[in-house]
C-alpha cells in the first residue's frame, strides 16, 4: 500500500476515533474527503411499477447462498473448552477487545479461492451471494479507508477479499450481496457497550459511529456495486426508526435501484422477520431460522437458514440437515413465495466444510434437472396438497403448474383437487415423458409411472389453458 494512502488512512482514522472532534466538524470533512451526498429523496415513495422493476431479478433467483466468515472462523466456536460458539463469539465467551483483536494475526486463509466459492454457488443453483462483508464484531473484509480493523492492515493475509469476490462473481454473472451489521462491538463511538465489557462509554457518540458507518457503506457501493444491502443488528435501543428511515435512503441515494432488507429499520418482531404495518423501511422480510406457515401476498420475503445449527465455522457441529430436507426445503419457501438464503460458515483456512460442499452437490444436482420449477416461479394457488408442494408460473389466459410430489403415489394416480381448467399438456418435468390425465367434478387426475423419477422430489408439470380455476383450493 501506497504511504500516501496509509496517512489518508491515518487521518481519517484519527477523525472518527478521537472523542473531542465536534460532529458538524467531523460531518463535513467525511463529505468533503469522501464524495458522499446527503440523501434528500424518500425512496419508498416509489410506484409499485418503480419497485417491481428494481425487485424482479430478486424475486426470480429464489435462491441464494448466504456466507458468514470472518475472525471469529479461527477459534472455530470453541473457547476456554466450550464448544458452544460461532459467530458471536466475542460476546458469548465475553473476550476482552484487546484479546479478540488479537485473533487478526492468525487470519490468513491460504485456500481462500473467490472462484471455487462462486462455482460452489452456481453449480448448487443459487443465483445470489451474499457474505458478510462486517459481522458485530466490526473486522472488516475488505480494504476501508476508514479503519484499520481490516482484512489488508489487521492480517497477514494482505488481499482484498471482497474485490476478489466481486471479480468472481461478474465472470460467473452472479449478483453479490453484503450483510453489514449496525451494530458494532469493537468501534469506540458505538453504543451501547456489552454489559460485560469494562470500556468506559463516557466520550462516546453514536453519530459518529453512524457517520463512520455511512463512510464504509459508501465505499462498499461505490467500488463493489452489491445488488442487496442486507443488514443486521438494528434491534439494540440506540437504534431508532428515524435513523433506520435514514439510512434506507442515503443507501438508496448512493445506488437508487439497490435492494435492502428490513433490518435497517425497527418493526421486526423477532425471528419470524417480517415487519409490522407502518411507515417502516425495507424491501424485503427476513424469516430467521424458520419457514412461515404460509406465504405474505403482495410481499417480498427471505428466509435465511443454516446446514447446521451456527452460522460461523464451528468445527464441533456436525448437526447438517440431510441433502433431501435442504431441497424440500428450497421448495416448500418457493411454493409461498419466498426466496431461500442458505448459509455456508467458511472454515479459518478459506475452504468450505466438505459437509456443506456435499449437500450443495446434492441441490445443484436436483436444480440441473428442476430448476425450471423454482426460477421464476410464483407462490402455489393451492392451499394445500396431500402430495407435496405447488410452484406456478400463471398469465391472464394460461397457466403452468409445477407439482413437486414428495409422496410418490402408490396407485399410480396423483389426484390435484379442485382444478378446473382443461389440461393442455402434462408430463414429468425430467425426461418429459408425457401423462395422460382425467378430469371430473372433484377435480384432476394424472396416471403416474410406477416409480418416481426421483424419490426426494419428483416435478409433474400441467400446463392449463385459460384463467385460472380452482375451487375449494384450501
Amino acid at each position: 500500500m501506497g504511504m500516501k494512502k496509509r496517512v489518508f488512512r491515518k487521518v481519517i482514522g484519527e477523525f472518527f476515533s478521537t472523542r473531542k472532534i465536534v460532529i458538524p466538524l467531523l460531518l463535513f470533512l467525511m463529505l468533503a474527503v469522501s464524495g458522499c451526498r446527503q440523501a434528500t429523496a424518500d425512496y419508498r415513495a416509489e410506484t409499485k411499477k418503480q419497485k417491481d422493476e428494481r425487485m424482479q431479478w430478486w424475486r426470480r433467483a429464489r435462491f441464494g447462498m448466504f456466507i458468514h466468515w470472518g475472525l471469529y472462523a479461527i477459534p472455530a466456536g470453541e473457547w476456554n473448552g466450550n464448544t458452544s460458539h460461532a459467530e458471536w463469539i466475542r460476546h458469548t465467551a465475553k473476550i476482552p477487545l484487546e484479546e479478540y483483536e488479537k485473533l487478526g494475526a492468525q487470519f490468513n486463509p491460504v485456500k481462500f479461492d473467490a472462484d471455487k466459492w462462486v462455482f460452489c454457488a452456481k453449480d448448487a443453483g443459487m443465483k445470489y451471494i451474499v457474505i458478510t462483508s462486517k459481522h458485530h464484531d466490526g473486522f472488516c473484509l475488505w480494504d476501508s479507508n476508514v479503519t484499520e480493523y481490516d482484512v489488508i492492515d489487521h492480517t497477514p493475509f494482505d488481499r482484498d477479499i471482497l474485490a476478489e469476490l466481486s471479480d468472481a462473481c461478474k465472470k460467473h454473472d452472479i449478483p453479490l450481496c453484503f450483510y453489514h451489521s449496525i451494530m458494532d462491538w469493537h468501534h469506540p463511538d458505538y453504543l451501547p457497550r456489552r454489559k460485560w465489557e469494562n470500556r468506559s462509554a463516557e466520550e462516546a457518540d453514536l453519530q459518529r459511529y453512524i457517520a463512520y458507518m455511512k463512510a464504509q457503506l459508501k465505499e462498499l457501493v461505490d467500488r463493489y456495486d452489491p445488488a442487496v444491502l442486507w443488514f443486521d443488528g438494528e434491534w439494540e435501543d440506540t437504534w431508532t426508526h428515524e435513523e433506520g428511515l435514514k439510512l434506507y435512503d442515503y443507501v438508496r441515494s448512493l445506488k437508487p435501484d439497490i435492494i435492502i432488507n428490513n433490518r435497517v429499520d425497527k418493526g421486526r418482531p423477532g425471528m419470524k422477520g417480517m415487519t409490522l404495518e407502518g411507515n417502516f423501511a425495507g424491501d424485503f422480510g427476513t424469516p430467521e431460522q424458520e419457514v412461515p406457515e404460509t406465504g405474505f401476498e403482495g410481499v417480498d420475503w427471505e428466509s435465511c437458514i443454516t446446514m447446521n445449527r451456527h452460522w460461523g465455522w464451528n468445527k464441533n457441529d456436525k448437526d447438517f440437515k440431510s441433502g433431501e430436507y435442504l431441497i424440500r426445503q428450497l421448495v416448500e419457501i418457493t411454493s409461498k413465495g419466498g426466496n431461500y438464503l442458505l448459509n455456508v460458515g467458511p472454515k479459518a483456512d478459506g475452504s468450505f466444510p466438505q459437509e456443506s460442499i456435499k449437500r450443495l452437490e446434492q441441490i445443484g444436482d436436483w436444480m440441473d434437472i428442476n430448476g425450471e420449477s423454482i426460477y421464476g416461479t410464483t407462490a402455489s394457488p393451492f392451499g394445500h396438497l396431500a402430495c407435496g408442494r405447488c410452484t406456478a408460473k400463471i398469465k391472464s389466459r394460461s397457466a403452468v403448474l409445477y407439482l413437486h410430489v414428495f409422496d410418490w403415489p402408490t396407485d399410480g394416480r396423483l389426484h390435484i383437487p379442485g382444478l378446473r381448467n382443461k389440461i393442455k399438456e402434462a408430463y414429468l418435468l425430467d425426461g418429459g415423458k408425457k401423462l395422460e390425465t382425467i378430469s371430473n367434478s372433484r377435480g384432476v387426475t394424472v396416471l403416474v409411472p410406477d416409480e418416481p423419477k426421483n424419490k426426494i422430489d419428483t416435478v409433474v408439470v400441467l400446463k392449463v389453458s385459460g384463467k385460472l380455476e380452482l375451487e375449494n383450493a384450501d
